[in-house]
């Protein structure tokens, strides 16, 4: 029922910025969180940040201490899209991130995951 399409993950130096951007085509879904997660190799998958839409009302947004003031979330008021800006990348930063959509009313419970765009931080 929906299909998650993440893109612009890359190699960058530390200090460096990325803009990751998911785009969810759905059919019959609810889309209530949309979120970012990521996993390094050898590490559990860990949120990094999540959003709430109702409708084209924007809700409040959560991020990982480890970025916060770092990463800004954010999502399209009018379509299924949300985006990472991710800015003063560390190497600590490199992992595979994962775009995530969670479902409400009859669609609670149900999560969706993108096939993931990996970003590598270099010293």
């Amino acid at each position: 029922q929906v299909q998650l399409m993440e893109s612009g993950g890359g190699f960058v130096q530390s200090g460096g910025s990325l803009r990751l951007s998911c785009v969810a085509s759905r059919s019959h879904f609810i889309i209530n969180k949309m979120g970012w997660y990521r996993q390094a190799p050898g590490k559990e998958r860990e949120l990094v940040a999540v959003i709430t839409k109702y409708g084209t009302t924007i809700g409040p947004t959560t991020y990982a201490d480890s970025v916060k003031g770092r990463f800004t979330i954010s999502r399209d008021r009018a379509r299924d899209i949300v985006y990472l800006q991710m800015d003063r990348l560390k190497p600590e930063d490199t992992a595979a991130y994962y775009c995530n959509v969670e479902g409400t009313g009859k669609y609670a419970g149900q999560n969706y995951w993108g096939q993931g765009t990996q970003v590598n931080v270099a010293s």
